[in-house]
Order: structure tokens, then C-alpha cells, then sequence
């Protein structure tokens, strides 16, 4: 990604957090993943940087990540990944400077050989003696796709949960569900089927148009009628994408899929 295409608040950060980062004689090289690696930041993007380390420093440095991001800008609050599955990660937010707005940026302190481990390429943007280029060309990066036969598996059991949620007047849990519903199949598929990557719903405006109409039918109002009205979207759009991108592959759970929708209908009938 060219310099000229990082947005302000964001070259700014680096300008400032760069020098003190290569400064650090236990890291070997700093690397920009997420919207900087794939060329589509704008104003509204996090900064994902990953922060090589040499191996025997790891367990030193993951102590003083707090401190070491309080040195890169005015940080008002950091915590670490563990509710999105990466305890490495530092989620960190900086104050507005008077110049530049908030900036939430990750820190993801990796031992150098772990790096070869990756759901994307990321860019390197310092490194010590070519190291971190080194191991990113050892292994390919691989993101993790949907896996069709495990969701056919149990979509027909959530769909008679949701249901019993709706019968009991959960409405509020069947809205979750249905949240549950978007975010770990239907965004997934619709981006897979676009060629994007499969991360939930991100840019799914943008990227699947004629799916984010679909999945906007998805979206439900604290109502029982909304909720039963959602839950049957949820099903036709699944069944649509499944068509589209199982290729034939996946076969439905018929007697799954008829046990939950004849519940489906008898609570709608109530």
C-alpha cells in the first residue's frame, strides 16, 4: 500500500509509533495486516500491526505490552483478544490529538517463527535483516473457509431453536440468534460466493449487494411476527446459498430440516 493511500490519523500513528518500535532491540520487524495489507483503508479502519519478536524475549514482551503501547501515543484504554479467540492481541484505543480523531489500533505481539502461521499476507513495513520477510515466504497464508457440511449439520437444529425462542416469547434471544445466524453462515456464505473473504458480514454492502438485501430481511424489530417473518428469511437464504456455493456437494438433512420447519409453522400458526 503506498503512503499516499494510508489515511491521515493512520500515517500519522505510524510516523509516531514507528521509530520507537525499531528502537526495541527484542523485535525484528513490524507488519501492517487487515485493510492496509489488502489496499481498501479508509477513515473508519483499524490499524492492525504484527509485531515480530525475537523467540527468547516473547514471554518478557507479552508483560509489558500495556507499557509498550503507552510509549506509541495518548492510549486510553487496551485490552487483549481474548473474546475474538487471539489472547496475542492488544486492542488498543488512542485519544484524538487535536489533529487527528481516535484510532483504534491492534498490537499482535508473535514469537518470529509463529508468524508463519497467518490467515493473510500481511505488509512488512520495517524488519532486521530480511527475518520477517523470510518466514512469511516459508508457508502461504490460509484464512479459514466455511465448512458446508458442518453447518448443514447443525442449521436445522438452530433454526428449531430460534423457534423455540419465538414459542416462548424470548424475543429478544431470537433476535440474538438470528444476529448468530448472519454473522456465522448466511454473511460468510453470500461473501464466499461474491470471491470475497468469508468474514462475517464486514462490506457485505458493498461487496454482495443482492445478498445484503436478503440478509436485511434477516434483521428483526422486538416483535413475534418479525421474528417468525426473519427466521423463515434466514432459512430461503441459506437454502439459496447453499445451492450457489455447494456446488451440489452438500446434500439438505431432510428429515432435520422438515422437523424444524413444521415446528417453525406451528408456532407461526399459534
Amino acid at each position: 500500500m503506498q503512503t499516499a493511500d494510508v489515511p491521515d490519523v493512520h500515517a500519522a500513528f505510524l510516523a509516531r509509533a514507528m521509530p520507537r518500535l525499531q528502537a526495541e532491540p527484542r523485535f525484528v520487524g513490524v507488519a501492517a495486516a487487515g485493510s492496509y495489507a489488502s489496499g481498501s483503508m479508509d477513515e473508519f479502519s483499524d490499524l492492525d500491526l504484527i509485531i515480530a519478536v525475537e523467540p527468547a524475549f516473547i514471554a518478557a514482551v507479552t508483560d509489558e505490552r500495556h507499557r509498550i503501547a503507552a510509549a506509541l501515543g495518548p492510549l486510553v484504554a487496551a485490552f487483549t483478544g481474548e473474546h475474538v479467540g487471539e489472547p496475542r492481541v492488544l486492542i488498543c484505543l488512542y485519544g484524538a490529538d487535536g489533529v487527528n480523531a481516535p484510532l483504534h489500533v491492534d498490537l499482535k505481539f508473535v514469537s518470529l517463527p509463529d508468524i508463519a502461521v497467518r490467515v493473510d499476507d500481511p505488509v512488512v513495513l520495517w524488519e532486521r535483516d530480511g527475518r520477517l520477510s523470510a518466514v512469511l515466504q516459508t508457508t502461504a497464508a490460509r484464512y479459514p473457509m466455511p465448512d458446508l457440511p458442518w453447518i448443514e449439520a447443525r442449521f436445522w437444529v438452530w433454526v428449531h431453536y430460534a423457534a423455540l425462542k419465538i414459542g416462548r416469547g424470548e424475543l429478544f434471544e431470537a433476535g440474538d440468534f438470528l444476529a448468530f445466524l448472519r454473522a456465522q453462515v448466511l454473511g460468510p456464505l453470500a461473501l464466499m460466493e461474491a470471491g470475497a473473504r468469508p468474514t462475517g458480514v464486514r462490506r457485505i454492502e458493498a461487496v454482495a449487494p443482492s445478498r445484503a438485501a436478503q440478509l436485511r430481511e434477516t434483521v428483526v424489530t422486538h416483535d413475534r411476527a418479525a421474528c417468525i417473518r426473519g427466521l423463515y428469511a434466514a432459512v430461503e437464504m441459506y437454502r439459496s446459498l447453499r445451492r450457489s456455493v455447494g456446488a451440489g456437494d452438500v446434500v439438505e438433512n431432510e428429515a432435520a430440516a422438515q422437523t424444524a420447519m413444521r415446528y417453525l409453522a406451528e408456532i407461526a400458526a399459534r
